[in-house]
């Protein structure tokens, strides 16, 4: 629902691999939408998007749109 408030959008890129990483992390990383090495996603900036990609920062890079 958007009730008129626009939030922030951000542009995730999987910049490393998921192999040797820990299963959690690869299923963070499918949950932000990437699958091979350099696709990207644009999500919305909210508190939970924020946590995933922390959990992640050493496997995506990140881009304020």
């Amino acid at each position: 629902m958007s009730y008129g408030v626009d939030m922030a959008k951000i542009k995730v890129r999987l910049t490393r691999s998921t192999i040797r990483t820990l299963p959690k992390h690869r299923a963070t990383v499918r949950s932000l939408g990437l699958r091979k090495i350099g696709s990207s996603n644009v999500l919305e900036a909210n508190p939970a998007v924020l946590g995933m990609v922390k959990a992640v920062s050493h496997l995506v890079s990140v881009e304020e749109i």
